[in-house]
């Protein structure tokens, strides 16, 4: 029976040799057993024939990320010894989602050939380098929003954009920002494009007014005929052609003095 983790993975990396593709290269190896809690089934256990049947019904595997694939081995209930290869998925389709960091007992829910839900995976916590390294294939918002944060590269930030890619600052050091060569003009020489001017742009000429035939003179504009101004709501048009009304004399408010119909 094989206690030591190099041990597990060296037997887990000799059984994948056996049937991986030509150029496989063996990065990580991470041992999980499937169903609850390992809290809950301590508490549960206490309970006549339940603790019983949750050992009976957990199973153990054992996940491998490689440079193309994320490859679940299953795993001897007694010694720990790997079996036959459950599911190989490739890196940027690997089925994983709920992944919890913990102190402990961390978690990950993965999809499983023939499994209509996905199954829920322990890792314990001497595992948790490996499970790091492991994040590698995970997809985004694989990660619980609630899960300690993983110990690995790829959790880093992209460097800033006036700095190259994959240029880092020495320990101690702060990194200088690029400056932007200055524009050069292309010279002009053998093989190389000349300048080719724009074209001169037509200037459009002024059309002079028709010129008038001898004896006489120019000939008449046509000017669109006069609209009338639209007519204001509630204010009587008169008809057109009509004479204005004839103008009534101006004839004093009665009662003022001076003019007729004075008492």
């Amino acid at each position: 029976m094989a206690f030591l983790r190099a041990k597990q993975k060296a037997q887990v990396i000799e059984k994948l040799s056996q049937v991986a593709p030509p150029g496989e290269t063996f990065i990580a190896c991470v041992h999980a057993e499937s169903g609850p809690s390992p809290w809950l089934a301590a508490a549960l256990g206490e309970i006549p024939l339940v603790g019983l049947i949750i050992v009976l019904t957990r199973r153990y595997y054992f996940l491998t990320l490689t440079n193309s694939h994320v490859v679940i081995n299953s795993a001897n209930r007694w010694n720990n010894r790997p079996g036959d290869v459950v599911a190989a998925f490739p890196r940027q389709a690997f089925p994983v989602s709920r992944v919890k960091r913990a102190s402990i007992w961390s978690s990950m829910y993965v999809q499983m050939p023939g499994s209509a839900n996905p199954v829920r995976l322990n890792i314990h916590r001497i595992w948790r380098a490996e499970m790091d390294q492991l994040s590698a294939a995970f997809p985004p918002g694989a990660i619980d929003p609630s899960s300690q944060p993983f110990d690995t590269p790829q959790n880093q930030g992209f460097p800033p954009p006036a700095y190259p890619m994959g240029v880092q600052a020495a320990p101690g050091q702060q990194m200088i920002p690029q400056q932007q060569p200055p524009h050069q003009q292309p010279q002009q020489g053998f093989g190389a494009p000349q300048a080719q001017p724009y074209p001169p742009q037509q200037q459009p000429q002024h059309q002079p007014y028709p010129a008038a035939q001898p004896g006489q003179p120019y000939p008449p504009q046509a000017y669109p005929p006069a609209q009338p101004y639209p007519a204001q709501p509630g204010a009587q048009v008169p008809p057109q052609g009509q004479p204005y009304p004839p103008q009534v004399p101006n004839v004093p408010y009665p009662g003022q003095q001076g003019y007729p119909g004075q008492h």
